[in-house]
């Protein structure tokens, strides 16, 4: 089995938080093999995204992680993003055929098993499960794990599977998870470094 790569997706953020988030978001990305950031914006602040992109992906890019937006293919490639994130079959094969190969299109919200069929055949590039709604809680642990150990059984296109907490990661990983998305409790500790390195730990990955 390939070794577990991390998936960070950071907090809804606004231009005006950028100069605080920057640092905390480069320190994260030295604590382990992160493969890709989302960047999430609270509704409304998508006028945001290029200054918060132009930043964020020149530290990506040091570290040699993608840097994904959420929702908007066209967008993504105009401010030189690696790649989307979007909900939906439909939107999915839309990210797919707007990109033509060039990026990277991953599907999220996948609220059943034949959404996440559905967008892997539309072409997706990975699919995400166990990430929280907006105004959400994630769902239960055990929920994710049989949805992720299902997909992984079956089916070829990677999965990230979303931690809500460091303790989440180990089972994530054993469930056969490709990726483990960190939120929440990557940005929320005193050190990002640090959890990111527990995360590692914690996937089987000591010394990464």
């Amino acid at each position: 089995m390939p070794d577990v790569r991390l998936y960070l997706i950071t907090p809804p953020l606004v231009a005006a938080e950028l100069d605080a988030f920057a640092p905390r978001f480069a320190l994260a990305l030295q604590g382990g093999d992160v493969a890709s950031a989302l960047v999430r914006t609270p509704n409304g602040a998508e006028g945001d995204l290029k200054r918060l992109v132009a930043r964020l992906l020149e530290i990506a890019a040091v570290r040699d992680a993608a840097l994904l937006v959420e929702r908007d293919p066209r967008l993504a490639a105009r401010l030189g993003a690696d790649g989307v994130n979007v909900e939906g079959a439909e939107a999915v094969a839309d990210a797919v055929a707007s990109f033509k190969g060039q990026r990277i299109v991953g599907a999220g919200g996948l609220r059943s098993r034949d959404d996440a069929m559905s967008a892997a055949e539309a072409g997706a590039d990975y699919v995400m499960f166990g990430e929280p709604e907006r105004k959400g809680a994630p769902p239960p642990l055990d929920a994710t794990c049989e949805r992720v150990r299902w997909w992984a059984e079956i089916f070829e296109t990677p999965c990230v599977a979303y931690a809500a907490r460091l303790e989440d990661v180990a089972p994530l990983a054993a469930a056969g998870a490709d990726f483990i998305a960190l939120g929440n409790a990557v940005w929320d500790a005193a050190e990002p470094a640090a959890a990111v390195a527990e995360a590692m730990k914690r996937a089987g990955r000591v010394g990464a």
